[in-house]
C-alpha cells in the first residue's frame, strides 16, 4: 500500500492534521517531513519497530545508527542529553535554526534506540511543521536525512519527487513546499570547544 501525500503550510499547519501525523507515529508509522534544511525522515523515539524500519530504510544496522532527535524546545533536553551551561546558552542562542548539537547521551538513549553511542544529535529546526508534530506528540521523534542518489544534487527538495521514490518504503510524505539542499550545520557540543563537524547552512556564532 503506497504512502500518504499530506500537504501542510509551514506558516499554519492545520491542527487536524498535525494531530492524524501525530496518531499515526504513536501507531509506528515512518514519516517524511520538511525541516528547515533538507527533508527528513523519521518516526516516534519510543517505538523500537518504527526505529528499525527507518535504520532498514537507510541502510544501516540500528545498532550503528546516527539518528538525531528533533525537539521542540530545550525544556525536556536533560532527559535525552548532557549539556553544559556554557552549551545551553548557545543552543538558546542559535534554536530554533539550522544547527546539529552532539551532546553527550543520557541513560535513556541507549535504552530507546537500542545502541551503545555516547551521544545524540538534538535539533529543534526553524519550521513550525516538524515541531508542531513533537510538541503535539510529547516527546522527540528520530530524524535522517533523505539524501539523493543523483551525483550533482545531494538532497532532494520536491516533495513529489521525495514520495515518488519512498511512496512502498514510508507511511506517510508530508508535502512542506520545496526543501533546501542545504544540510544543518553540525557542532560538537560535548565540551565548551564547539567544533564543527560539518558546515551546513547555519553560520555558528560564539
Amino acid at each position: 500500500m503506497p504512502a500518504e501525500f499530506l500537504k501542510l503550510y509551514p506558516a499554519n499547519p492545520d491542527p487536524r492534521r498535525i494531530d492524524y501525523l501525530v496518531k499515526a507515529l504513536r501507531d509506528g508509522a515512518v514519516i517524511i517531513y520538511p525541516t528547515d534544511t533538507i527533508y527528513g525522515m523519521g518516526c516516534d523515539i519510543h517505538n523500537t519497530r518504527a526505529v528499525e524500519r527507518v535504520a532498514r530504510i537507510k541502510g544501516i544496522k540500528p545498532a550503528k545508527n546516527d539518528f538525531s532527535f528533533i525537539c521542540y524546545d530545550l525544556s525536556h533536553i536533560a532527559d535525552y542529553a548532557r549539556v553544559s551551561n556554557q552549551a545551553f546558552k548557545l543552543m538558546k542562542k542559535l534554536l530554533p535554526g539550522p544547527f546539529t548539537f552532539i551532546l553527550e547521551a543520557s541513560g535513556n538513549v541507549p535504552k530507546l534506540l537500542n545502541t551503545n553511542k555516547k551521544t545524540v544529535g538534538i535539533r529543534i529546526p526553524d519550521n513550525a511543521i516538524p515541531r508542531q508534530i513533537v510538541h503535539e506528540l510529547g516527546n522527540p521523534i528520530i530524524t535522517t536525512s533523505i539524501r539523493d542518489e543523483d551525483e550533482v544534487i545531494e538532497y532532494s527538495t520536491d516533495p513529489e519527487l521525495i514520495f515518488e521514490k519512498f511512496q512502498h518504503q514510508v507511511d506517510i510524505v508530508v508535502d512542506g513546499g520545496y526543501g533546501g539542499n542545504v544540510a544543518s550545520t553540525i557542532v560538537d557540543a560535548t565540551n565548551d570547544e564547539f567544533l564543527i563537524i560539518r558546515q551546513g547552512l547555519g553560520e555558528l556564532v560564539l
